[in-house]
């Protein structure tokens, strides 16, 4: 029996392009989207690749599949149409996806949002012309997708504005920190002739004993300078060791 031949059915195509600017990283970025399950992350030469793999040939080959490219100076929106799909309602879809997306870096990456209207309300223009929904039910959602959209931006916009109030207030009180710690361990640091006279207290205060490690303790001082101090004051006749 002859092999069965398969004809592989190639789904139609189409892009879309728009000015943008990347303002972080795209390591920031791909951390951001991690969460995204339905979508995946690669850093290429040509910016960040966002993919949504939505169905497979028989082959195992993506055939509906979403492309996202943010470079450096503009986005790049490549997919596919199914056969039995509407290219105007499939390119709404498009253009909704990316919203979704950059709603959430758009403290790293934007876009220019005249141009993205523009796309929007096209494409809106043209479902209209081919669908029975009610144009009123349309607009509605239209506006709801915005005000989303302008609502997650202005609270990325807040956020972003409170964590770097946040970083200054933390670099300030590390720096106020290591100026406390400087000027303890200063206090801390006794002369010769002021760990002397504590030596020559403490030892009439304890029946003329002296205890190095109990003495270094309470004045937060390493035991062998108490060692070194003590010889000193020994070869100097200020005190003199029994037993």
């Amino acid at each position: 029996m002859p092999d069965e031949v398969v004809n592989v059915i190639e789904p139609k195509t189409d892009e879309i392009k728009l000015k943008g600017a990347l303002s972080g990283s795209y390591e920031q970025i791909q951390t951001r989207l991690s969460s995204l399950q339905l979508f995946s992350t690669d850093i290429t030469n040509d910016g960040l690749t966002i993919l949504r793999v939505e169905s497979r040939d028989i082959q195992k080959r993506p055939f509906l599949f979403v492309i996202i490219t943010l470079g450096r100076d503009g986005v790049s929106i490549k997919y596919t149409i199914g056969l039995d799909s509407s290219p105007k309602m499939r390119r709404l879809y498009v253009l909704q996806s990316l919203v979704s997306i950059l709603a959430l870096v758009t403290d790293l990456y934007h876009v220019e949002d005249t141009e993205l209207y523009q796309h929007l309300d096209s494409s809106i223009d043209e479902v209209l012309g081919s669908v029975s929904q009610s144009y009123s039910t349309l607009f509605n959602n239209y506006d709801s997708l915005f005000n989303e959209f302008r609502e997650l931006k202005r609270r990325n916009i807040e956020l972003t504005s409170s964590n770097k109030n946040l970083t200054v207030q933390a670099t300030q009180l590390s720096d106020q920190n290591q100026e406390l710690a400087s000027r303890l361990k200063i206090l801390e640091t006794y002369s010769d002739e002021a760990l002397m006279v504590m030596v020559e207290d403490w030892i009439e205060s304890h029946d003329n004993t002296i205890d190095v490690n109990g003495f270094a303790n309470t004045y937060k001082i390493v035991p062998t300078r108490v060692e070194e101090m003590l010889n000193k004051m020994v070869s100097l006749n200020y005190i003199e060791l029994k037993g």
